[in-house]
């Protein structure tokens, strides 16, 4: 039994159509795998960093007295810590320069009281 040409091009349109099918199934699976999408999204990352880092090189250009006010800030917030612990002792160095000294008993008087007990 020999084909008619209908369903021989209809076999080949199948082949055809099934070929498609099969590279856009790999299509797929190549853009679904994971080295893809960390790569995607890395790129991603880069891209929206590059943009955050410029953004805010223009607001520092803008502003610089502001931008230097708010580095400060920070600086200090984090270093909190140290510069108190530095203060403490300016100050503590300061009242001991400045405090009157207290004269000591004299030693007669620690002698008797140490007899007496």
């Amino acid at each position: 039994m020999k084909d008619s040409p209908q369903i021989v091009a209809a076999r080949i349109e199948v082949e055809r159509r099934r070929g498609r099918l099969m590279a856009t199934a790999q299509e797929l699976q190549d853009r679904l795998s994971p080295k893809s999408l960390t790569r995607n999204a890395w790129q991603g990352a880069k891209e929206k960093g590059a943009d955050l880092a410029e953004d805010a090189v223009d607001a520092v250009k803008a502003r610089p007295f502001t931008a230097g006010g708010v580095v400060a800030a920070i600086t200090m917030f984090l270093a909190r810590e140290p510069l108190m612990d530095l203060a403490e002792k300016l100050v503590g160095s300061a009242k001991e320069k400045t405090k009157p000294k207290r004269p000591r008993k004299p030693a007669a008087k620690q002698d008797q009281t140490e007899k007496t007990e």
